[in-house]
């Protein structure tokens, strides 16, 4: 059993958003996000898992190409893998619990920067290698 405190866990810096792994299991990992007013993940996507966000304060607005929702404590949202997607914090500050959850355990994740939305990105903490032209 993992069982991890939200509110101990939290940690902010004003010039980017923070991601920190609480915990790992064979099929992906559990992760605390913190956003200050305004920051902003940008668009990216995990073509071998699942992402799922659990907001527990402040909110903001999750995007993807097709479709723009509103989230605030207690909102769940999945992303399929693949699906590309950004998170804009609102203007206060904004604490989720991150699950990423492999389709193939143990495999190494591979996420790219092509797609159809301009400015998506490569998470370097999710990246097997380097996509990015040379």
């Amino acid at each position: 059993m993992h069982v991890f405190n939200l509110k101990a866990e939290q940690a902010f810096d004003p010039k980017k958003h923070l991601e920190r792994v609480l915990g790992r299991i064979d099929e992906g990992d559990v992760t605390i996000a913190c956003w200050e007013p305004g920051q902003t993940s940008p668009y990216h996507c995990h073509p071998n898992a699942t992402e799922i966000y659990f907001c527990f304060e402040g909110g903001g607005t999750m995007r993807t190409p097709t479709d723009t929702v509103e989230i605030g404590p207690g909102s769940f949202v999945v992303h399929p893998r693949g699906e590309l997607h950004e998170y804009a914090n609102g203007p206060h500050q904004g604490v989720a619990e991150q699950s990423r959850l492999e389709a193939a355990p143990r495999r190494r994740r591979l996420l790219c920067q092509a797609g159809p939305v301009k400015g998506a990105i490569e998470s370097r903490a999710y990246c097997s290698f380097d996509m990015r032209p040379r």
